[in-house]
């Protein structure tokens, strides 16, 4: 009998949501797909979401689930949870996901829905968040990765980090700034998820 102990664990199947270019996606492939964990499966609510090809050139299925060919947004959610669930998802990460998930959605996966977001939340949630921090004069901005519930970016913190810009004026300026934050944090959550995963199951 062959011996076990010490043998690694797989990839643990994680599935990502988009709506735009998918630099978020870009960074959980370069960092974790395919060793800490696998990205089984790619869902947007955008069809010719660019990120989107990003998944196809790395041959991770994908999906369309736009909200115009469903009756409603539970729906859609419940159709969109189907896929992922048979696709073996057992994380969903929100990488630029511009759109709320019903509570159905998020009881399909309990306590497994992350999302990314450019604040320091609790301040600025929802959409606009850098030019709300603009707004208010604000000089440090970051990026937040949350664990996702039914309100609106209101779920636990799981990392945040900041930036002190002091000039900043322009919110794609911020962008940029923060976006290597968002790429190291979000795959990190990733990492995190999975150890804790396995230590439960140890």
């Amino acid at each position: 009998m062959s011996d076990q102990i010490g043998s690694p664990e797989p990839p643990f199947p994680i599935a990502v949501l988009v709506s735009g270019t998918g630099t978020n996606l870009q960074a959980l492939l370069d960092i974790v797909h395919g060793r800490e964990a696998e990205i089984v499966a790619v869902a947007s609510n955008v069809v010719d979401a660019p990120a989107l090809g990003r998944a196809v050139a790395h041959d991770i299925p994908t999906a369309v689930f736009s909200r115009s060919d469903y009756p409603n947004r539970q729906t859609r959610d419940e159709a969109m949870a189907d896929w992922l669930y048979e696709h073996g998802a057992r994380l969903i990460v929100l990488a630029g996901f511009m759109e709320l998930l019903s509570e159905r959605f998020l009881e399909r996966f309990p306590r497994a829905v992350k999302n990314v977001h450019p604040s320091l939340l609790p301040d600025y949630p929802g959409m606009h968040a850098i030019e709300q921090a603009l707004d208010h004069g604000e000089k440090r901005f970051g990026v937040t990765v949350h664990y996702v519930d039914a309100g609106v970016d209101t779920g636990e913190i799981i990392l945040q980090e900041s930036v002190d810009l002091p000039f900043a004026k322009d919110p794609g300026e911020v962008l940029e700034a923060l976006r290597p934050l968002e790429h190291r944090l979000l795959p990190e959550a990733v990492r995190l998820f999975v150890s804790q995963d396995q230590l439960i199951a140890a």
